[in-house]
This record gives structure tokens, C-alpha cells and sequence, in this order.
């Protein structure tokens, strides 16, 4: 999957805030069929999701275009993959995943809409809102070549604070352990990993701190409910020219040493060696398709 920085929500009853979306920046909207329209406006919803899919992709090449449809459990998510799925659309922002067995469902009713409607590759970003889903992580995360990321769920108000029973707290210490397991589970099968969103809208210096901590836990973007977030986790996600010129500088001095004959050596004041050589490339890899360079 493509290295998402920002994965902004949009009401899909709401087409004049997916301009907003696309406005922002956001690297990836998702169209949000799910919680955010009333129950008595999904119907019309799903067309309207489809015309805003379409305007969006007219606009923008780069943009990725994600739909939460409603929860297998409702019996509306066939419906919902109809309506939406087509060449516009890059996923699906699947919902309720308990297990694997909800994932292969899943699979499956994205392998017919998307040879009915002609679409094709279709990933899956998995958000983790169950108990039985940070239990069953590392199952997800395996259990279809669709599944490109996965969330470590934060929140105060949402389905993983009800699920749990925890009080949120600033710093966000009690989500560390879930978050901990998704991203675990997302390093073993190569998938992206997100963090959860920030839901206080005006304290920007917050999700800067909130932001910065899923950085250093080794998340590689987050989710977004607002346009105004969007700089803000940019600026935290994407890398720096300083950080690029470091670990370029840093790959050099160690492949010059071991051309000498060296496997060590000392860099800025610190040991290094092949190990922190590997990790830097790893780094920069990341860092190129983050900032959009080649090479």
C-alpha cells in the first residue's frame, strides 16, 4: 500500500466536504458510509458516494479513494459495494473485523464487485474497533493479500473506548499495549501502519505531541476527521531533508568502511555498523516514497 500520511474521513451525504478533503492536501479521503450518515440517508448515500468518487478522481490522479461501507453484520455492505466500487476507488476501509474469517468475507464480496463493476486491486485498510480483533491482530494482518494496513485504534468516544472501557488520557499510555500488537502484526506481513485519530479539533499542538508519539512508536501515518489536521501530520510523518542527508551520510560512511575492510565505524560521534547501515536504508526507502523521489 501506498505510504499514506493522512487518511481523512468525509460524510458521503456530504460531497461539499470531500472537496474540502481534496483541498486539504489529505494523501488518502475516505467516503464514509458507515457511522457518520443517518440511517435514513444511507440509501441515498451510496449514489451520492459514487458521483463524489467520481468528481474526486476527475480532480486529482494522486489521491487516494477509500469507502467504509457498513458493517457485514447489517446486511447492507453488498449494497454499499455495488454502489461504490469501481475504477475510481484504490479500497475499502473495512469495519468490525473480528477475525480472519471476517476478512476472507470481506475478500470475497470484494472479488465479485470488483470483476462485476471493473475495478481491480482493491486493498483493504483494516481499523481494529473489537476486542476480539487487537486479540486476533496478527491473523488479520495475514489473512489476505488485500489487507494493505492496519490501525492501532485510539479514541476517546468510539467502538474500541466502548469495547474496552478505558479513559483516555492525554498522553495516550492506555492504547500503547493495542497499538503495540497492530503494529507488531503490521511489521510481520509488510503492511502499513496507522495510529488513530486526534479528536479534540482546535488543539493542534495536541495532535502535533499525539502525532509525534505515533512516529516514535514506529507508526507511518494517521487517521483524520478534519481538513485542519491534515499540515499538522504531514509535517510529523514526512521526513526531513535533514534526516534524509543523515542516514544518506550514514549509508555511505559504513559501505566506505567495509570497502576498507571495516565492519564498524565511527559516525558523528557514535558506533556504527552494518546493522545501522541496513536500518538506515530501510529508512530512506520509506523516506523517498513518502516525499515522492526516485532512487
Amino acid at each position: 500500500m501506498h505510504p499514506y500520511r493522512s487518511i481523512l474521513f468525509v460524510p458521503a451525504h456530504k460531497p461539499e466536504w470531500a472537496r474540502k478533503a481534496l483541498a486539504s492536501g489529505a494523501d488518502c479521503i475516505v467516503v464514509d458510509l458507515e457511522d457518520s450518515v443517518p440511517a435514513h440517508l444511507k440509501e441515498q448515500a451510496r449514489g451520492t458516494a459514487r458521483e463524489t468518487l467520481a468528481k474526486l478522481r476527475a480532480e486529482s490522479d494522486r489521491v487516494g479513494l477509500f469507502v467504509r461501507p457498513n458493517a457485514l453484520d447489517t446486511k447492507t455492505a453488498g449494497a454499499d459495494l455495488e454502489a461504490v466500487v469501481g475504477a475510481e476507488l484504490d479500497g475499502l476501509f473495512t469495519p468490525k473485523i473480528r477475525n480472519a474469517t471476517d476478512v476472507l468475507r470481506w475478500e470475497t464480496l470484494i472479488d465479485w464487485f470488483e470483476a462485476r463493476n471493473g475495478a481491480g486491486g482493491l486493498e483493504m485498510i483494516v481499523p481494529v474497533e473489537m476486542v476480539d480483533a487487537i486479540t486476533n491482530a496478527t491473523e488479520i494482518a495475514g489473512a489476505s493479500p488485500r489487507v494493505g494496513a492496519m490501525i492501532g485504534p485510539t479514541s476517546e468516544h468510539a467502538d474500541i473506548a466502548r469495547a474496552v472501557g478505558y479513559r483516555q488520557s492525554r498522553e495516550g499510555s492506555e492504547t500503547l499495549y493495542f497499538r503495540s500488537r497492530i503494529l507488531l502484526a503490521c511489521r510481520q506481513f509488510g503492511l502499513h501502519p496507522l495510529t488513530g485519530l486526534w479528536e479534540d479539533l482546535a488543539d493542534l499542538d495536541g495532535l502535533r505531541a499525539f502525532a509525534d508519539y505515533g512516529l516514535q512508536l514506529g507508526f507511518r501515518g494517521q487517521v483524520l476527521i478534519h481538513p485542519s489536521h491534515v499540515p499538522v501530520v504531514h509535517e510529523v510523518y514526512t521526513p526531513s531533508d535533514d534526516e534524509v542527508a543523515y542516514h544518506a551520510e550514514l549509508v555511505a560512511t559504513v559501505e566506505k568502511a567495509i570497502a576498507e575492510g571495516h565492519g564498524a565505524v565511527r559516525f558523528r560521534g557514535t558506533h556504527v555498523d552494518i546493522a545501522h547501515m541496513e536500518k538506515a536504508k530501510d529508512w530512506l526507502a520509506h523516506a523517498r516514497l513518502v516525499r515522492g523521489e526516485s532512487g
